[in-house]
């Protein structure tokens, strides 16, 4: 259902995921995510707009100039590789259109309240009777059970709900959120997980099914030993700063320019970083010659800690990793400039450009590597609405005068 003869913003390739189409009736990040993933893979992916509301992050900085409109590098980046139309769901023609499309399609995801689809008559069991294949993936807040499936969320209410908020930061300080979207973004990657795995139950039954993801339940999965703590020893972990709640040296030391992270707390790693720094008796001293030692916090803390500053304190972030990076657990912790010109980034094609207007973004890559199906993540993002006439005209079987009828009405 590709159009590249249309100036198509995705071009069909080797992907794994070549032949399938997604229905992407999703905004923001968690869901265009998603579907990106599966956009980067090959996937057909159609991006559904509201035409008088399209998603709002196309006002999201970063902007790019481009011949007299400024283009948002942010919407670029979650919806590259996409096929852009424009629909009304709350309007009788609109969702009439929205089945046809459903009709061909493999896969749906949406990331309204639960129950919004529902009351539009849009829901998985009315759709599941136009195309029992279907797999219908809802990304929300809370998930489609439970007494709170009808809160509204946003990341931020992910991470408080999951447990992840009260976790981070610094002991004798209020909790720090993640610094990044956590809460949509492992939303979106456990999304992905149910529709592949959905997809699969689809070519052996040739049944559809509902993939249910809900932020706070992927929050609450990220938090390590969290849960076996308290139900195990009834601890309540709380946050730790750049500690570890039993494995030292785990965390960030200070070096000559910033900051490293060094992790070798094995008797083996711990004796060639000694040896490395030219104190290989270290390895032997009393007081630290054990990894249980090493664990004890005051030990850590009168011991370890001050030894591997004194060491580190000589050198640079690349200094200590052209020394022991190859050898031992020890990485700079690097700012978002230093990792894009990070040559193992470049060599791993995770910083590629995207056309985005007249101009080329650089934005993050598909961390999914294949060997033989290669995903390919360079497409430009759609156009609001740019693809209306390719798909209601090829998928819906839409004539021009259909088409122009339902633009003057406000329906795409």
């Amino acid at each position: 259902m590709t159009n590249n003869s249309q100036g198509s913003s995705h071009t069909t390739g080797s992907g794994p995921l070549r032949g399938v189409t997604v229905l992407d009736i999703t905004r923001v990040v968690a869901g265009p995510f998603c579907s990106m993933l599966l956009a980067d893979l090959g996937a057909t992916v159609i991006k559904v707009e509201n035409p008088g509301d399209p998603d709002y992050t196309r006002t999201f900085p970063p902007f790019v100039h481009s011949d007299g409109e400024d283009l948002s590098a942010f919407f670029a980046q979650y919806n590259r590789n996409k096929l852009g139309i424009t629909l009304n769901l709350k309007d009788d023609e609109g969702r009439a259109l929205l089945r046809r499309l459903v009709e061909r399609a493999d896969v749906l995801v949406e990331n309204f309240r639960p129950g919004t689809m529902e009351k539009l008559g849009l829901g998985y069991d009315e759709l599941s009777q136009i195309n029992p294949r279907l797999v219908y993936a809802g990304i929300s807040g809370f998930g489609r059970s439970g007494p709170n499936s009808a809160r509204p969320a946003y990341d931020n209410t992910g991470q408080a709900t999951g447990g992840l908020w009260a976790m981070n930061g610094y002991p004798d300080l209020p909790p720090v959120r993640v610094g990044t979207i956590i809460g949509d973004i492992a939303a979106s990657l456990y999304a992905v997980i149910g529709i592949l795995a959905s997809l699969h139950e689809v070519s052996r039954t040739g049944l559809g099914q509902v993939v249910d993801i809900s932020q706070q339940d992927s929050v609450l999965s990220l938090t390590e030993n969290a849960v076996v703590r308290y139900t195990v020893n009834n601890e309540v972990p709380t946050p730790l700063g750049n500690d570890h709640p039993f494995v030292r040296p785990y965390g960030q030391f200070p070096c000559k320019d910033g900051y490293v992270f060094f992790g070798g707390y094995t008797d083996k790693f711990w004796a060639i970083t000694c040896e490395l720094f030219g104190e290989p008796e270290m390895a032997r001293h009393p007081a630290i010659d054990t990894m249980e030692k090493r664990f004890d916090p005051q030990v850590a803390r009168e011991h370890v800690t001050p030894l591997l500053e004194r060491w580190f304190a000589r050198h640079t972030k690349a200094e200590l990793e052209a020394m022991a990076g190859d050898i031992v657990p020890l990485s700079a912790i690097k700012t978002i400039d230093e990792v894009v010109h990070d040559p193992h980034i470049v060599a791993r094609d995770m910083i590629v450009s995207v056309p985005l207007g007249n101009q080329l973004v650089r934005m993050f890559g598909l961390p999914v590597k294949l060997s033989r199906t290669p995903g390919d993540a360079t497409g430009r993002p759609p156009r609001v609405g740019e693809h209306n006439d390719f798909i209601y005209g090829r998928v819906a079987g839409l004539t021009a005068e259909e088409l122009a009828a339902l633009k003057e009405k406000g329906v795409i």
